[in-house]
């Protein structure tokens, strides 16, 4: 009869030890879990895609940045059509700088914001508060002329105008841009500013653009959108 009390007490203490494992497993396996779960990055090291461009910073980016993007072609959708542009090699930075910002995505719903009849149509710019903030988020620099490669100011050139701030070395307005209208209006440019490429396609769209009713300011009565700017093959 002991015997039998004895038997069936271990009997009884094995079955709780059965049935209570399973359970401190699935506990251990939980706690192992989310010992091992990753720790979550803090803003702070999460390192932004782009740096913020300044006139200490720029030149160095550009020079980096062109050895692996060496795009070249770049179309330009506006409100009167296509207009293609072949980007020069010579002018690296420049080049560099506008396949970039071609990327960002800046220029799309910028405006030809002066219309200078028979001699320039100037793009890159507008008012609108989205373009300014764009521009924050790329940074606020200057580029310095590259106006020594043998390149003119003729007909269906794009060249990068000086900016707005005075300075006696014409550092350019790296989101801003002219196409050329008429060589012998525009002569007195080579040397001064950065001729960087010229349009091989859509000089009538150009013309038009050139065509429109403009204030006393030069800027057009009805606006002139550049809708997109992409690189093409």
């Amino acid at each position: 009869m002991r015997f039998l009390l004895v038997l069936l007490l271990g009997l009884t203490i094995f079955n709780c030890e059965d049935k209570q494992s399973p359970k401190q497993t699935e506990s251990a396996q939980q706690i192992d879990s989310i010992s091992k779960k990753p720790k979550e990055q803090k803003k702070e090291d999460l390192k932004p895609e782009f740096p913020i461009l300044t006139d200490a910073n720029a030149m160095e980016f550009f020079l980096e940045y062109e050895k692996t993007n060496k795009e070249n072609k770049v179309r330009l959708t506006t409100d009167f059509g296509a207009i293609d542009i072949l980007l020069y090699d010579k002018t690296k930075f420049h080049r560099a700088n506008f396949i970039y910002l071609t990327k960002r995505e800046y220029f799309n719903n910028t405006q030809f914001y002066r219309v200078v009849k028979d001699f320039v149509i100037q793009g890159g710019s507008s008012d609108d508060y989205n373009i300014a903030k764009r521009r924050r988020k790329i940074g606020k620099y200057l580029l310095p002329p590259d106006t020594k490669r043998g390149y003119i100011h003729k007909r269906g050139v794009i060249s990068m105008p000086s900016s707005e701030i005075e300075n006696a070395y014409k550092m350019a307005s790296p989101f801003q841009f002219f196409i050329v209208m008429n060589r012998k209006k525009a002569t007195h440019l080579d040397g001064e500013y950065t001729a960087f490429g010229e349009v091989i396609s859509g000089m009538d769209v150009v013309e038009k653009i050139n065509s429109v009713e403009t204030d006393e300011g030069e800027w057009p009565l009805q606006n002139v959108y550049i809708r997109k700017v992409e690189i093409i093959q």
